[in-house]
């Protein structure tokens, strides 16, 4: 993981580079990868074991779904380059079987009617995915691209008609569109749980330990 972190570029995620990095030929990492998909997939499912290391099937529903989706964001904030394309590879190991049996545990103990399930447990990974993967875009794309849009964004709205667009110049100024924090990510997480059909509060007493 400290290789990735500290990488730049997709280039790193082609098989010749990441046997480059770790001193030996590609013909190495296809003995146990058929492609790069494969290697992608190994990585992102190595991310999800990692962040759910010590996770506990405890609290609320909502309280472990917070948790769920934060250790997501953390684990891929230091992974940039790998979060970007990480709604192309959803893992497909352990890690990621946990993150599903626990998501849809938290929907049941919600009381989510059971026909429901799979449509929120979608729209929850989906807003999850989405967002870490346009946070970690605009976070890997260089200061001088992120200047550059934010620069391109401040002559749309500086140069807006106020009679025309009264909300825009009024508000233009103070929009940041080059990524959000970990607190507002999780504000939005709990916009979306504020409309989850919960019909009970079942709370987990430290079960399901990982």
């Amino acid at each position: 993981m400290e290789l990735l972190s500290s990488s730049e570029g997709d280039e790193l995620f082609s098989m010749r580079k990441l046997a480059a990095e770790l001193g030996t030929d590609s013909s190495s990492l296809y003995r146990h990868f058929r492609n790069r998909t494969e290697l992608m997939l190994a990585i992102v499912d190595h991310v999800l074991v990692q962040a759910m290391h010590g996770y506990r099937r405890q609290g609320t529903w909502r309280a472990r779904l917070v948790d769920l989706t934060l250790r997501a964001w953390d684990a891929y904030a230091a992974l940039p380059q790998l979060a970007k394309d990480a709604s192309h590879y959803p893992g497909s190991g352990p890690g990621s079987q946990l993150v599903i049996e626990e998501t849809l545990q938290a929907l049941i103990d919600a009381g989510v009617p059971e026909e429901l399930i799979p449509e929120w447990y979608h729209r929850l990974v989906t807003l999850s995915v989405s967002l870490i993967s346009a946070h970690a875009a605009s976070q890997s794309s260089g200061l001088t691209e992120q200047k550059r849009r934010l620069q391109t964004f401040r002559v749309i709205t500086l140069g807006a008609d106020p009679a025309d667009f009264p909300a825009l110049v009024h508000y233009g100024r103070r929009i940041e569109p080059v990524g959000f924090t970990r607190e507002s990510f999780l504000a939005t997480v709990e916009l979306v749980l504020d409309a989850v059909p919960a019909r009970q509060e079942r709370t987990c007493a430290g079960e399901g330990i990982v």
